[in-house]
C-alpha cells in the first residue's frame, strides 16, 4: 500500500511502498550467498597458490591477505547500496516495479555488469598510485596503502548513505587514492604534488567533473525532445496511486533500470578489481603477478615485438653500455616525475632487451620461477607505464612508425601483466549485487522525492536513467571511472528543471556540498590513515 505525503508545493503526493524487505527465506539465501561467496573466494586463493607450488611458510600473510580481501570486498558491497539508487529510484517512484522486486533485479543486473567487464576501468584506477608504492605492493608500505585508502573509502561512503547523500564512491576511491600518495611523498621527504600521476589524476577528474553536467544538459535536452517528438499526454503526469504504467512505459523504465544497472556493475565493479589484484600481487606473486594463462603463441610474439621496440627506442644508435640495474632505476625516475631526458629512451631500450632475455631463457610466463615473477612482472610494469607516459609526451626522437612500435609491445606487456582472474570478477560481482539489495532506502528516497518539488513523471525517470546509461557505457568503453550517483541523480534534476517543475534547493545544496568536499575530506582521511598503518605495519 502507498503511503501519502505532502510534496513541497502543498499537494498531496504518494510514495511507493518501501518498508518491505526480502522476507525469512530471502534473508537466509541472502546469508547464504554471501557464506558462499567468502568460501570461494578463500577456496581459489587456496587452488591458485597450491597450482604453482606456494605454500605457506608463516600464516601472517594470509591472515593480512584474507583481511585486506574482505575489505576490499567491503568497499564494493558498500558501493552497492550507496548507488542502489541510481538504478531503481525512478523505476519505483513510476510504479513501474515493487521496491523489493526492483532491487534484487538490479542487484542482479550489476552482477552480469561486472562479469563481462573488461578491466580498462580497474588498472586506469591502480595507475594512479605511486610507482614505488606499486613495485613494492608486497611490503609493508603495500599493506598500509590499501587498508589506508579502502577504509578511507568506506567511512565516507557509509556517512554520506547515513545521511541519505547520494555521493560518489568513485570520487572518494580517487580521493583516498591521491590521499595516500601525497602522504607517501610527504613521509619520504618529497614534496606533495610527487606522489601521484596527476595527468592521470586530471583525466579522471574531468569525467568526474563533467559527467553530472553532461547528466543535466542531456537529460534536460532529451526530456524537452520527448515533449515534442512523444505526444502522450500519460508520459508526462504523475503516476496514479498505486497503478503501475501503460505497458509500454512500463517496459522503457525497466529497460532503463537494467541498462543503468549494468552499466553500474561494469564501471564500478572494475574499481575493488584492480585493488584485489594488487593485493593479490603482493601477496601471492608467484600465482598473481604474471598471466601464466596467456596463449601459446604469446611467447614469439612477445620476442619478435620486443626487438622492434628495442630498434624504435635505439633509433639506429646501436647498443648502449647501461646497466640493467641503472636503467630500471631511470625509467623509475621518468614514470615518477614524468621528466624526460635524453637518456630515458636508451634506458628503455635496456629494460625492454633485458625483459626480452629473461623471457626467453624460461621459454614462457608460465615457467618463470617464483624468485623471479616479481622482478619481472615490475620490469614489465616499469616499461608499459613508461611507454604511456612516452604516448602522451610524443617526443621528436620517436617518429610515427616507433610509437606504433610500442603501443605493439605495450599490448603485449599489458597481455601478462593486467589481468583479472575469473574467481576475482565473481567475488567483486557477488559483493557488488548483494550490496544492491540492502540499505537502499535512504538515497532512493532522496532521487525520488528531494530533487524536484514535483512526483517524478514516467517521461522524467525514462530521460534520466538513458542518459545515465549512455554516459556510463561510454565512460567504460574508455577507461575512465565516472560516477553513476552524480549523472543519475544531475540527470533528474535536468528533467526537473527542464518541466519547470522546480528543484528542492537544500537538496541541491548537499548534493554539490558532498560533491565538493568528497575529494578533501578522503584525501585527508586517507593520508592520515596511511601515515598510521605505516607506522603499525
Amino acid at each position: 500500500m502507498n503511503a501519502t505525503l505532502a510534496a513541497p508545493d502543498g499537494r498531496a503526493s504518494t510514495r511507493p511502498e518501501l518498508d518491505k524487505g526480502l522476507g525469512a527465506a530471502g534473508r537466509i539465501g541472502f546469508g547464504a550467498a554471501i557464506a558462499a561467496a567468502l568460501f570461494y573466494v578463500g577456496y581459489s586463493v587456496y587452488s591458485d597458490a597450491a597450482a604453482v607450488g606456494v605454500e605457506p611458510t608463516t600464516y601472517l600473510p594470509f591472515l593480512l591477505l584474507f583481511v585486506a580481501l574482505l575489505i576490499a570486498l567491503g568497499f564494493e558491497f558498500v558501493n552497492g547500496f550507496h548507488d542502489t539508487a541510481n538504478a531503481v529510484a525512478t523505476v519505483i517512484y513510476t510504479n513501474a516495479m515493487p521496491a523489493n522486486v526492483a532491487v534484487v533485479w538490479s542487484g542482479f543486473f550489476n552482477f552480469l555488469g561486472v562479469l563481462v567487464s573488461t578491466g580498462a576501468v580497474a588498472f586506469g584506477i591502480v595507475s594512479l598510485l605511486p610507482v614505488e608504492l606499486i613495485l613494492q605492493v608486497g611490503s609493508n608500505s603495500g599493506y598500509a596503502m590499501v587498508f589506508a585508502l579502502l577504509l578511507a573509502a568506506i567511512l565516507w561512503n557509509l556517512a554520506t548513505w547515513w545521511l541519505g547523500i547520494p555521493s560518489s564512491s568513485s570520487h572518494t576511491l580517487i580521493g583516498s587514492i591521491i590521499g595516500v600518495g601525497v602522504a607517501n611523498a610527504l613521509m619520504h621527504g618529497k614534496g606533495g604534488t610527487a606522489g601521484v600521476d596527476w595527468s592521470k589524476a586530471a583525466e579522471i577528474g574531468q569525467a568526474l567533473l563533467f559527467s553530472p553536467l553532461i547528466g543535466f544538459g542531456v537529460a534536460a535536452l532529451l526530456f524537452l525532445a520527448m515533449r515534442v517528438l512523444v505526444r502522450k499526454k500519460e508520459l508526462y503526469e504523475e503516476p496514479k496511486d498505486g497503478a503501475p504504467p501503460p505497458l509500454w512505459i512500463r517496459a522503457l523504465l525497466i529497460f532503463t533500470c537494467t541498462g543503468v544497472s549494468f552499466a553500474h556493475g561494469s564501471n564500478d565493479g572494475q574499481k575493488g578489481m584492480g585493488l584485489i589484484m594488487l593485493i593479490l600481487i603482493g601477496t601471492v606473486p608467484t600465482a598473481y603477478a604474471l598471466n601464466r594463462a596467456v596463449p601459446e603463441r604469446y611467447t614469439a610474439e612477445f620476442h619478435s615485438r620486443s626487438i622492434a621496440a628495442e630498434a624504435a627506442l635505439q633509433g639506429g644508435a646501436g647498443r648502449n653500455d647501461m646497466s640493467a640495474v641503472e636503467a630500471r632505476r631511470k625509467v623509475t625516475a621518468y614514470i615518477a616525475d614524468k621528466s624526460f631526458f635524453p637518456e630515458t629512451l636508451p634506458a628503455l631500450a635496456v629494460l625492454v632487451h633485458d625483459v626480452d632475455r629473461q623471457v626467453m631463457a624460461y621459454g614462457s610466463l608460465a615457467k618463470v620461477p617464483a624468485a623471479a615473477v616479481s622482478n619481472i612482472r615490475n620490469d614489465m610494469y616499469l616499461a608499459s607505464e613508461a611507454i604511456k607516459g612516452l604516448g602522451k609526451q610524443k617526443p621528436a626522437a620517436l617518429s610515427e612508425t616507433a610509437q606504433d612500435s610500442l603501443a605493439t609491445y605495450k599490448t603485449s606487456l599489458d597481455a601478462g601483466t593486467r589481468f583479472i582472474p575469473t574467481w576475482v570478477k565473481i567475488a567483486v560481482a557477488f559483493a557488488l549485487g548483494l550490496g544492491t539489495m540492502v540499505g537502499w532506502r535512504r538515497i532512493v528516497v532522496t532521487v525520488g522525492e528531494k530533487i524536484g518539488k514535483t512526483h517524478l513523471t514516467y517521461a522524467q525517470g525514462a530521460a534520466a536513467e538513458l542518459v545515465a546509461m549512455g554516459t556510463i557505457l561510454g565512460a567504460d568503453h574508455l577507461g575512465l571511472p565516472v560516477s553513476t550517483t552524480h549523472v543519475l541523480s544531475s540527470g533528474v534534476a535536468g528533467t526537473m528543471a527542464a518541466n519547470r517543475s522546480g528543484l528542492q534547493m537544500s537538496t541541491i545544496r548537499n548534493l554539490l556540498m558532498a560533491w565538493v568536499l568528497t575529494l578533501p575530506v578522503s584525501i585527508v582521511m586517507a593520508g592520515a590513515l596511511y601515515m598510521v598503518f605505516a607506522q603499525i605495519f
